[in-house]
């Protein structure tokens, strides 16, 4: 089954925001991987994903592996030879085929391609029907560098719960970067990064979050699924330790000008509540080394765009 091609969440979105023009939006991009993609897709060492749960709920994990275990083996087919690990809320999610969302991400280079389309296991490996393939920019990217891989030395102990603990508190408040996933009825899963200063993320409850919504391609396709279905799911990553943090909930948009002004450079506000959160230890071995903060990245005392 293929998505619908049009995204009336993206254009409602592009409406408001008063960019793009008629019928704009994510659908301009086909489902072909482009030949100058794949030798970077074959390159990558991690991939970010999103898709729902049995529930309904959202989730964002990752994948990871040597280079080459991500494979595009024909015009339209992905070949993951990784699934999401015991304890990770999409474990066993694609045995049935599903919608999902990918980012192929190179921190070093700060390149990234995002891909969706329909998912399902094939033994321990997923096989991917591609839907939409795009390169995005590298506005917001921090560069990190992998310094080494780590064995896996006990299994997987997931910490579960509604409400963030002190230390998550802090890891969210002291992040750089972030990653989305969102899901909308017709147009399917979609995966996004989202960067800033460390502090760019503000907790302001046991259960909500909130962070400024930067000026970037125009094309909207995470606040376009959010503007049809509010569920949503964050990944943060520790990136020197391989934990992961993963929040399922939802997520609406502030467009009050007022709200946007405690942040630099914001355009709006998205707040989000958290539904549950599962934390794992040592769930990816790539250890990286951070390396600089993206020239994007709005600094204090910068004009709002607003």
């Amino acid at each position: 089954m293929s998505v619908s091609r049009e995204h009336p969440g993206e254009q409602a979105v592009q409406e408001r925001a008063q960019e793009g023009g008629p019928g704009w939006g994510s659908p301009m991009f086909g489902p072909e991987i482009p030949a100058g993609f794949r030798p970077f897709i074959r390159a990558q060492r991690m991939l970010v994903i999103g898709a729902t749960d049995d529930t309904g709920a959202v989730w964002s994990s990752i994948l990871t592996g040597a280079p080459g275990f991500v494979e595009p083996v024909g015009e339209q087919t992905l070949v993951i030879d990784a699934l999401p690990g015991p304890g990770d809320p999409l474990h066993g999610a694609f045995a049935e085929a599903r919608q999902i969302g990918i980012i192929a991400l190179q921190p070093q280079t700060r390149r990234r391609v995002r891909i969706n389309g329909l998912a399902k296991q094939d033994g321990e490996r997923l096989i991917v029907i591609t839907e939409q393939v795009l390169g995005n920019c590298p506005k917001y990217l921090q560069a990190r560098e992998i310094i080494g891989t780590a064995d896996a030395t006990q299994a997987p102990n997931p910490v579960t719960g509604n409400d963030l603990t002190e230390d998550q508190r802090r890891w969210i408040q002291q992040a750089d970067t972030f990653f989305i996933a969102s899901t909308s009825p017709d147009q399917g899963s979609d995966a996004s990064h989202r960067g800033g200063l460390p502090g760019f993320v503000t907790v302001t409850g046991p259960r909500t979050l909130r962070w400024p919504d930067y000026t970037g391609n125009q094309f909207y396709m995470t606040l376009g699924n959010l503007f049809l279905n509010p569920a949503a799911g964050l990944l943060f990553l520790d990136w020197e330790h391989g934990h992961t943090l993963q929040l399922t909930g939802k997520a609406r948009v502030n467009w009050d000008p007022e709200s946007a002004k405690a942040y630099p450079g914001a355009l709006r506000v998205v707040e989000f509540e958290i539904a549950a959160a599962v934390q794992i230890d040592q769930a990816s071995p790539l250890r990286w080394e951070f390396v600089d903060y993206s020239r994007f990245n709005p600094r204090p005392g910068a004009e709002s765009s607003s």
